[in-house]
């Protein structure tokens, strides 16, 4: 598991030495462990797959309660090390950067569990959400700082790009709070613990998603802007108002539900 923005040293107990080009800080306290896993709550035939498993942190106590699990490690060293531990009926393990895996190949009903380096979790949270029809949920391990602005509500100041773009997809719970401490070495800022589950059925209707990305990028690409001049290069402002969005108000102000009809209406020429 694994983290980056550390202090002290980067020795394992293990003897395995953190690479800062992969973020890496080891999860090591047993409380936070098991308050991980509970949360997961794992079923024995769950398609479950564990992104940096790292040492083994949350991958042993998983496959107590597991028939089998899928993990993806990018340190050949580490992954070496899993792969000598457990026989691949139990474990399947994927040598591969997760911001490339296609996780579809993992089938349906899929439920992903991980502790995300915090140079890589926006982009990969992202790249989990192309493969939200194949998602039961997802249960990761990312900076404090990046889940306030997951769950964040419109006008508040960590409401932004990130916020809508993985709102319209998920449904996003705040777990826990992992202190720095519970790292070695111990990374320097907290961690929090959040739940992303598809909204599936309740997923609003894109009537063009790059439409859609393209207004929340503009909307949030400078915040004091205006959206009649932030989006001066998407929407004019009778579309604008045509839509119920008032030219003069900030994105920042916009519920995920505004953009939504925002972007529809503008994909409709409307």
């Amino acid at each position: 598991m694994a983290k980056s923005s550390s202090t002290g040293p980067r020795v394992n107990a293990s003897g395995h030495v953190a690479r800062k080009r992969f973020g890496q800080n080891f999860l090591v306290d047993r409380h936070y462990i098991d308050r991980i896993v509970a949360a997961v709550d794992p079923q024995l035939d769950d398609n479950l797959v564990e992104i940096g498993p790292g040492l083994g942190a949350l991958t042993v106590p998983l496959l107590e309660r597991l028939e089998h699990l899928t993990v993806i490690e990018i340190d050949r060293d580490l992954a070496a090390k899993l792969i000598a531990q457990y026989p691949s009926t139990r474990l399947t393990l994927h040598n591969a950067d997760a911001l490339e895996f296609d996780f579809s190949s993992l089938g349906n009903d899929l439920r992903v569990v991980g502790n995300l380096p915090y140079y890589i979790s926006s982009p990969l949270l992202f790249h989990l959400a192309q493969h939200d029809e194949k998602l039961r949920d997802v249960t990761v391990m990312l900076q404090k700082e990046v889940v306030e602005r997951m769950v964040a509500a419109p006008a508040t100041p960590a409401y932004g790009r990130l916020s809508v773009m993985l709102q319209v997809r998920f449904r996003i719970e705040r777990l826990l709070i992992v202190p720095a401490g519970a790292f070695r070495p111990a990374p320097r800022v907290d961690s929090a613990v959040v739940r992303l589950t598809p909204l599936s059925a309740e997923r609003p209707r894109l009537a063009d998603k790059a439409l859609f990305a393209s207004v929340v990028t503009a909307a949030f690409g400078q915040r004091r802007k205006t959206l009649r001049n932030a989006l001066k290069t998407i929407a004019r402002e009778d579309q604008l108002e045509r839509a119920r969005i008032e030219p003069g108000a900030r994105g920042e102000t916009l519920a995920v539900a505004d953009f939504v009809r925002l972007a529809n209406a503008l994909a409709r020429g409307a």
